[in-house]
């Protein structure tokens, strides 16, 4: 089974070329994709034109690489929950617009459907498109800000968050159910290249969302977040969003409220975002009682992720750091580990997460799309070739050899996955969520 590779006509409409073959591509080199690496393409999947960009393909009867000359190349944004294996396979022209900061996931079309190089490795449904209800969001989001009209943090999360931008955790808040995201900081530490809250007004791309801008009170995260607590299935409190800057810049904050709101309530999880910069902060987090903490990382090597962070006051170190001193106190620890096929799964990025996981006692990787334009991302970086590379497949297979204690996932678990049995406690919640059956995840 192999697609045909996909192109757009620039209106908005998209055709598949029978002469050539979907491919994919993998850092600056474009490969023919295995046949076990396409997935029809997931519900609440994209896609979308590429302008500036001709698709490369195998013509179906010389077997030769060539260029697709009929319109734009065509690419796909998978949903949370997947994780990209190829990305699409192009030639950009001079000329050629920064594309904005999506996933670009090879696809193609077969037998009446499109398909895209991609594994699911969570079975959490928290974010499936099915489980969203427009009428249940709407109403509880106006129920929301009338019961905490004074609250900017509630104010922000329903109108900016969950109204405008859609925001899947937002969404899920105003439902009343599961992970309940809470902004804290308006500042950052760190200039990330592919930041989604803020980018300067020379750079060629905008940012997708509006970052907080103010300092959220103690008290008015403590407001809504132990009624959350209290009452939604499998609970947890997430400090660090899009919408925010780095949140350990806030940590006397987010401390003095994880003290307030376990005075109120014991149920749930109490997570925290960040990139891990402030391991004296991390530290009293968990003294609070902190229960997990995910550190956001495009690379387990220095080299790769010190120019795309570009810190300020703070350094790669910092971060291992933080994990280990989580360790410590016996927090569950993950990183959301940006995947782009080429770059994470080279042989030197391998040797480097492996030391990764033994130096911190990991217990947990969020194998997260990376949304950025891969030529703009490898150029800012300064990457012109990444050397040998094994396949993002083969990569998640060998670690989780290695490391069979290790879990795959995408989402932050539940209080309930942490301390119970991984896999039957979430097998029961699947259940309960309507029998949503899939297959991956660890």
């Amino acid at each position: 089974m192999t697609p045909y590779l996909l192109y757009s006509d620039g209106n908005g409409n998209i055709f598949e070329d029978q002469t050539l073959y979907a491919i994919g591509r993998s850092g600056w080199d474009a490969f023919e994709v295995p046949e076990e690496s396409w997935i029809v393409l997931p519900d609440g999947g994209n896609l979308y034109e590429l302008p500036g960009r001709k698709g490369i393909g195998i013509d179906v009867e010389t077997g030769e690489m060539r260029l697709c000359d009929k319109g734009w190349a065509v690419a796909a944004f998978i949903p949370p929950a997947h994780t990209n294996l190829f990305l699409a396979a192009y030639e950009t022209e001079p000329d050629a617009p920064t594309l904005p900061l999506f996933c670009y996931t090879a696809a193609g079309w077969y037998n009446d459907q499109f398909y895209v190089t991609a594994v699911r490795v969570e079975r959490d449904v928290r974010q499936e498109c099915a489980g969203y209800d427009d009428d249940t969001i709407a109403n509880g989001a106006t129920h929301l800000m009338e019961a905490y009209s004074h609250n900017r943090l509630v104010k922000h999360l329903m109108e900016n968050c969950c109204n405008t931008y859609n925001c899947p955790a937002a969404r899920n808040m105003a439902m009343g159910r599961w992970e309940c995201p809470v902004p804290s900081s308006p500042a950052c530490n760190a200039n990330c290249v592919g930041c989604v809250s803020f980018q300067p007004e020379d750079e060629t791309i905008t940012s997708p969302q509006d970052r907080l801008t103010f300092k959220p009170t103690p008290e008015e995260i403590v407001e809504f977040t132990v009624p959350h607590l209290e009452t939604a299935p499998y609970p947890i409190i997430s400090f660090g969003q899009g919408c925010e800057g780095e949140p350990l810049l806030m940590w006397e904050t987010i401390r003095d409220a994880i003290i307030e709101i376990r005075k109120h309530t014991k149920k749930g999880s109490i997570n925290i975002n960040t990139n891990g910069s402030k391991p004296a902060a991390v530290e009293a987090l968990c003294q609070a009682g902190l229960d997990s903490i995910r550190v956001s990382t495009n690379s387990a090597r220095s080299e790769i992720y010190t120019p795309y962070y570009r810190p300020n006051n703070y350094q790669f170190e910092d971060i291992i750091e933080s994990l280990k001193v989580a360790r410590k106190y016996g927090v569950w620890t993950s990183i959301n580990y940006f995947v782009f096929p080429g770059m994470t799964d080279s042989e030197a990025e391998y040797e480097a997460l492996r030391k990764l996981i033994k130096e911190t006692d990991l217990c947990m990787i969020q194998w997260r799309n990376f949304n950025i334009d891969p030529d703009w991302y490898l150029g800012k970086i300064n990457v012109a070739d990444a050397g040998e590379c094994m396949g993002v497949q083969q990569m998640m297979n060998l670690i989780h050899e290695e490391f069979p204690k290790l879990k795959f996932g995408y989402f932050n678990p539940p209080i309930e996955r942490i301390k119970g049995d991984y896999n039957n406690d979430f097998a029961h919640w699947t259940e309960e969520l309507g029998g949503y059956v899939v297959n991956g995840g660890q």
